[in-house]
């Protein structure tokens, strides 16, 4: 499939939008009642800190709703108040946040179901309004919408469609994209689906892997046979149809999930772009390689702020995002990394009575802590994900307050 062409043909389409349609004053308002927070405000005023009682919060300097967020959400308000009366569907959550979903689904908002694993959009009819997520959604999905005489509206990140233009340079020269990111998120299913071959690296360590096999896979028949089979068994669901590790690999270039940690994605693109040039040489790395900057700015920065809070000297630290939400779980990451007690939770409602805290730890599932706060005078580290609202981040505060005192 011509990807570039569909995505040219569709955006000429007058069932395509990318924009408001002119409800942004109204919108704005509203959204600044429901998420916006006059505490956060405050706490912004004290140089991020704010003290009650025995409890210090130190906020970081960078969190919470990014402006592509921001856009998807008002994006979405609008299309409700654009077409009151027709049936509007979400292919996905329009962003990984629980409490901002819920208020669309009362806002009669339906979000297609996945069943077995697959979405469902047999219930979806001609006519019938169609958002598509702030991760975007795949060119197959964009097409049967399409097909079926949708209304799309389209809040695909600017960043996110960065990364497609991207991968479209990569296929211009026959070049396999090398997409770092989780293969099951829907951004990177999406960014995906505009490659020809493409081959999802999770981390450093499988990337190493990648690299090692290009370097050396083998000296004898069998042994290459060997390792191409674990090669392929070892990324299975996270390639290209027919990818051929042998051939495929030969020309690569480095794209990425937006939300994943930006010094992983350096690192990722420096390691392919030394071994090209060992592979090859330095003449022809050219030939072989290719590297676009696609790390989004607003993760970039949330990043940053966190790296600087765990710094200071902290209890402990609260994160607060959807589970399923990956810029808010290399949040989660970098505290524990820097061995501060960490708590993931995707709302306030997860600070239980009793001094406990229902939570989220890396790779596990939910799980409750108790006296999770302290006695005595103690720091708090928060931070949020990009899809969380300053109003949730507000709530969890408050909750932490209130149980300090009660104690």
């Amino acid at each position: 499939m011509d990807t570039k062409a569909f995505k040219r043909s569709l955006n000429q389409s007058e069932n395509y939008h990318r924009k408001g349609f002119g409800h942004q004053a109204d919108v704005e308002v509203v959204l600044k009642s429901e998420y916006e927070s006059d505490l956060i405000k405050e706490i912004r005023d004290r140089n991020y800190t704010l003290t009650r009682g025995d409890v210090t919060i130190r906020l970081a300097e960078s969190f919470g709703f990014c402006w592509g967020v921001e856009r998807a959400v008002a994006i979405a308000y609008e299309t409700r108040q654009h077409f009151p009366t027709e049936r509007i569907w979400i292919t996905n959550e329009i962003i990984h946040n629980p409490s901002v979903n819920q208020r669309l689904r009362e806002m009669n908002v339906n979000f297609i179901q996945v069943e077995n694993g697959v979405k469902n959009f047999d219930p979806i009819d001609c006519g019938d309004v169609v958002i598509l997520p702030a991760f975007g959604a795949s060119v197959q999905e964009m097409q049967l919408l399409n097909d079926k005489g949708c209304t799309i509206v389209d809040t695909t990140c600017p960043w996110v469609s960065k990364v497609w233009n991207t991968i479209e340079k990569h296929k211009k020269k026959d070049y396999t994209s090398i997409i770092h990111g989780q293969y099951k998120h829907e951004e990177t299913v999406a960014t995906s689906s505009f490659a020809d071959k493409y081959l999802v690296v999770l981390n450093m360590a499988e990337a190493q892997y990648v690299a090692d096999y290009i370097l050396n896979n083998g000296d004898s028949p069998a042994e290459k046979l060997q390792r191409r089979t674990e090669f392929l068994v070892k990324f299975s669901n996270a390639y290209s149809e027919g990818f051929d590790p042998d051939v495929d690999l030969e020309k690569v270039g480095i794209a990425n999930q937006t939300t994943m940690l930006k010094t992983e994605t350096e690192a990722i693109g420096k390691l392919f772009e030394r071994t090209m040039m060992k592979k090859y040489s330095t003449a022809e790395l050219n030939d072989h390689f290719q590297s676009f900057n696609t790390i989004c700015d607003a993760t970039q920065e949330r990043q940053d702020a966190m790296f600087k809070l765990v710094d200071e000297p902290l209890d402990l630290m609260v994160v607060i995002g959807g589970y399923n939400s990956s810029n808010t779980t290399h949040l989660q990451e970098i505290s524990i990394e820097h061995q501060i007690p960490s708590y993931h939770i995707d709302s306030d409602i997860r600070i239980l009575a009793d001094n406990q805290i229902e939570h989220k730890p890396l790779a596990k599932d939910l799980e409750i802590t108790k006296n999770w706060l302290p006695p005595g005078k103690i720091t708090v580290g928060v931070t949020s994900g990009a899809s969380t609202p300053d109003r949730v981040v507000e709530a969890t505060i408050e909750r932490i307050f209130a149980t300090k005192s009660a104690g």
